[in-house]
């Protein structure tokens, strides 16, 4: 049966062909929004602001939110930058909703996807995306090197995702600027903030900088992952289902120690 990330793999596989067959302006001249500049003079805590309407763990959270309306008010709020999810099949998203966002705010936009082809990434490009993501569990170390590689080329910013030594390994490889800890196992889904104290003394002797990701609902929550070395969080549920955004935002927005 495998894992709930296997059976996402599966799928991404099937969708490869109505990719490919999309027509592609590639190379069209766009503006340089760069995520990591901000992390190297960051003294207080950088926020990707996710806009998730599903998730296979938590089923819908807010499906029927208007991915503009959301991205204007983390823009207004204090948001560094924002990741859309693009897959549909799982979390009832879409490139769409990149290409949507992106006409509304100026701030880096993170496609948030299972990338395992250099198509996907040129589908990124195309909808506006200044970064992707790159998740080590879902890639072998060749796949990720040469997938990283390929968006660089673009001038693609990358988050190269792990959550164990294993993945950190892999990621190592590809000598990213950029390294993001998911606090959730993608094969159960389950949540522990102690994997990003676990990991960040070895992510920090690599000198990339370092997001935490995923179950940071509270200030103590970011307390935590700073305390551990994080210089910024990306925040999805949390944000989504806010009664309050803007007291959420100001909340989380906590000092560093120090500029890393």
């Amino acid at each position: 049966m495998g894992t709930i990330l296997d059976r996402i793999i599966e799928v991404k596989k099937t969708e490869l062909d109505y990719l490919r067959g999309l027509e592609l302006a590639n190379g069209v001249p766009r503006s340089k929004r760069s995520f990591i500049e901000k992390l190297a003079h960051a003294n207080e805590m950088k926020i990707i602001a996710e806009f998730k309407r599903a998730s296979p763990s938590k089923g819908d959270i807010n499906p029927h939110l208007n991915p503009q309306d959301q991205a204007q008010l983390y823009a207004q709020y204090g948001a560094d930058a924002m990741s859309v999810l693009t897959d549909t099949s799982f979390f009832k998203g879409s490139f769409a909703d990149l290409q949507a966002v992106r006409k509304v705010i100026d701030l880096p936009i993170l496609c948030k996807d299972f990338m395992i082809d250099p198509i996907q990434i040129d589908v990124a490009y195309e909808a506006g995306a200044d970064l992707i993501l790159l998740i080590a569990a879902a890639l072998e170390q060749s796949q990720l090197v040469e997938l990283y590689q390929y968006a660089e080329a673009k001038d693609l910013e990358v988050l190269v995702e792990i959550h164990d030594e294993d993945d950190l390994k892999k990621a190592s490889a590809a000598k990213p600027k950029l390294i993001g800890i998911n606090n959730r196992n993608l094969k159960t889904f389950e949540v522990n903030l102690s994997c990003t104290e676990n990991l960040a003394p070895l992510v920090k002797e690599t000198g990339a900088h370092l997001i935490s990701e995923s179950g940071l609902k509270s200030v103590a929550d970011v307390d935590r992952v700073k305390d551990a070395g994080a210089q910024g969080i990306l925040v999805g549920e949390t944000f989504m289902t806010a009664p309050n955004l803007k007291e959420t935002f100001r909340q989380l927005k906590r000092p560093l120690r120090t500029v890393q």
